[in-house]
């Protein structure tokens, strides 16, 4: 259904246009309206054209076409990557979800694959298989230190809780960061340096033209020999071919990664064999509605305010 109408009316002014996967709708509409109750929600393929704010999940270009007065679209994740690809009005403000309980999984997440590595549990899970009692020995925390690339909310959080182990953490982002218990590092002219001085390293990144392929043989061969990588940011951050090489030549141990260039994975791709790569599909930090759509509304409360929203998108730096 449709709306054909040619002026806009007292119901159109209170029309919120939404783009959902199927998955999870009822669910995520609930949310909203419970944080949002003075909006009208109207769900993709239905119209609503003079919808000056929306919500979506990966919209695609018809969608945005048929929403021309849209002002702000509040993006349902954390990743705006996807939505910059495609043709906005000049007008249209992107709103990113800057948490929506992502933060806590994320560092979850990657506690558990840095301590599965240091502690070296794949070792003991081949020696199970094997009916083997074989204890290795405790490896040492401080020869472990951890880079950081990307220190926004999630990044920010996962450095901080990686510190609560004990970890020696680095961070590198495009500028200086304070943060307690965290070398900041920052910019290009600091990054050989940051790569230098670690040996397990975490993606969380923003994916824009300049840090696409980042993940590349030049930069990951900078790390400390045995480096493990740990990429929950987005595919595109990583040349798999050149990880693959390094791993081939033992500079690095192994790498867990979340995401990558091709999702689902090709059942033919190299890394689902790999016995120093593990795959997961995309879960390492899954939005929560009711935490997010809380977030939306507050965004809402603010622009009506004449405040600026929280995790506004600068459309130039794509982030």
């Amino acid at each position: 259904m449709s709306h054909t109408h040619t002026t806009t009316s007292a119901a159109d002014q209170g029309q919120v246009a939404v783009f959902f996967p199927v998955e999870g709708r009822a669910h995520w509409l609930q949310a909203l309206q419970e944080a949002w109750p003075d909006a009208h929600f109207v769900v993709w393929p239905e119209v609503a054209p003079h919808a000056t704010q929306a919500v979506a999940w990966s919209p695609t270009q018809e969608f945005v076409d048929h929403h021309p007065q849209l002002q702000y679209l509040f993006n349902m994740g954390a990743g705006v990557d996807a939505i910059l690809r495609l043709q906005l009005p000049q007008q249209l403000q992107i709103v990113r979800i800057e948490d929506g309980g992502m933060a806590a999984q994320m560092a979850e997440y990657v506690c558990h694959a840095v301590l599965r590595h240091v502690r070296e549990f794949d070792h003991y899970a081949s020696s199970q298989a094997k009916q083997l009692w074989q204890p290795r020995r405790a490896q040492a925390k401080a020869d472990f230190p951890i880079g950081i690339m990307g220190l926004g909310v999630l990044g920010t959080h996962v450095a901080q809780c990686l510190r609560g182990f004990g970890f020696n953490v680095n961070g590198w982002s495009q500028s200086a960061k304070q943060i307690d218990g965290i070398s900041s590092f920052a910019g290009q002219k600091a990054l050989a340096e940051f790569l230098q001085r670690s040996r397990i390293l975490v993606c969380l990144l923003p994916l824009t033209p300049a840090t696409q392929g980042i993940l590349n043989r030049h930069h990951l061969s900078q790390l400390q020999r045995g480096a493990y990588l740990i990429n929950v940011a987005r595919g595109g951050h990583l040349v798999e071919a050149d990880l693959l090489e390094l791993l081939e030549q033992g500079h690095m141990a192994g790498a867990m990664l979340d995401v990558t260039q091709q999702e689902p994975l090709p059942a033919e791709h190299p890394f689902w064999s790999h016995p120093c790569i593990t795959i997961t599909p995309h879960i390492s930090a899954q939005t929560q509605a009711v935490q997010a759509a809380a977030q939306i509304a507050d965004n809402v409360r603010r622009i009506a305010a004449g405040q600026t929203p929280s995790g506004l998108v600068d459309r130039g730096g794509g982030y």
